[in-house]
């Protein structure tokens, strides 16, 4: 019996295992960086409304 078709088609399913392994580091990375970009933004605009509630406060206030 050939044994030769069963290793071709082992190669190829290693092979594919090598690219979705590559595909889901790349995407992790992506996603981290994402979530981390994502949290920093989120920090700024809270910053933001805070500083617009205090203006409003003081606004208020005055009035």
């Amino acid at each position: 019996m050939n044994d030769t078709p069963h290793a071709d088609a082992i190669a190829r399913i290693e092979r594919a295992l090598v690219r979705i392994e590559r595909a889901a580091q790349s995407w992790s990375f992506e996603n981290h960086t994402l979530a981390t970009r994502h949290a920093a933004l989120r920090s700024k605009i809270g910053d933001a409304i805070g500083a617009l509630d205090s203006v409003i406060a003081r606004e208020t206030e005055t009035d």
